[in-house]
């Protein structure tokens, strides 16, 4: 079936916040639910895998047309960002691992 055709059974018959993964690492179709001012339709949600395959956060971003998704393009590709989270970083503290990652152990 093409991308469009599957795209389109999804939209018809798939459940209220329903999610599809994709072939892309870390993308989803989520399928919003219909309001009073515009019908059913379909967001990409990103959010990035860790190594073990979860996603990082509890809920990625959702971009819902192409104009969103070049300004997000924008901000991320800025040099001024790169900046900012260095030197967020810098000063932040030290975050505790995530779940399933390996503590480093103290040898008694």
């Amino acid at each position: 079936m093409e991308l469009a055709e599957t795209l389109k059974t999804f939209l018809e018959n798939g459940e209220d916040w329903e999610r599809k993964i994709t072939s892309i690492r870390g993308v989803t179709i989520l399928k919003l639910p219909r309001t009073k001012s515009r019908p059913a339709s379909l967001a990409v949600e990103i959010n990035p895998l860790t190594v073990k395959g979860t996603p990082m956060k509890k809920k990625g971003v959702m971009i819902m047309g192409s104009e969103e998704l070049d300004a997000f393009r924008e901000i991320f590709n800025s040099e001024k960002m790169d900046v900012l989270m260095t030197s967020i970083e810098a000063i932040a503290p030290t975050r505790k691992t995530a779940k399933g990652e390996k503590e480093e152990i103290l040898q008694v």
